[in-house]
């Protein structure tokens, strides 16, 4: 039996673990982005929890244009996440789009909704 194919059921349970996670703190980001574009309008403290404190001070320090490119780059990674979920179930999880072989799992933990693998990137230099 050559080279693997896909990645087993087991293997894609981790992976949907680590995408679940960032997809949570990604929407958690995007949606403090999201209060700083209107925060301006609203000055009330209605979350005074300590993490929420750190970002939302960082928040309120960018401008509404920077908040709006972040909270845009924020949703596009939310997107490509949810992506990466749907392939997952489709077992198409992992498959590089060029080359069809498998992308490692170093590349797929860091990057998890990487849809090429390090030498299909580089390729395309």
């Amino acid at each position: 039996m050559g080279e693997k194919t896909r990645y087993s059921d087991e293997e894609l349970a981790e992976f949907k673990e680590i995408i679940l996670q960032k997809l949570e703190k990604a929407r958690k980001d995007y949606e403090i982005l999201k209060s700083a574009i209107t925060m301006d309008e609203s000055n009330d403290t209605e979350d005074t929890s300590p993490t929420f404190k750190v970002l939302e001070e960082g928040a309120s320090t960018l401008s509404k244009e920077e908040a709006g490119r972040l909270a845009q780059r924020q949703l596009k990674f939310i997107q490509h996440l949810e992506a990466a979920l749907v392939r997952i179930e489709n077992k198409t999880y992992g498959i590089c789009r060029e080359t069809g072989k498998l992308i490692s799992k170093e590349r797929l933990r860091a990057v998890p909704h990487a849809t090429l693998s390090i030498e299909a990137k580089n390729n395309q230099r």
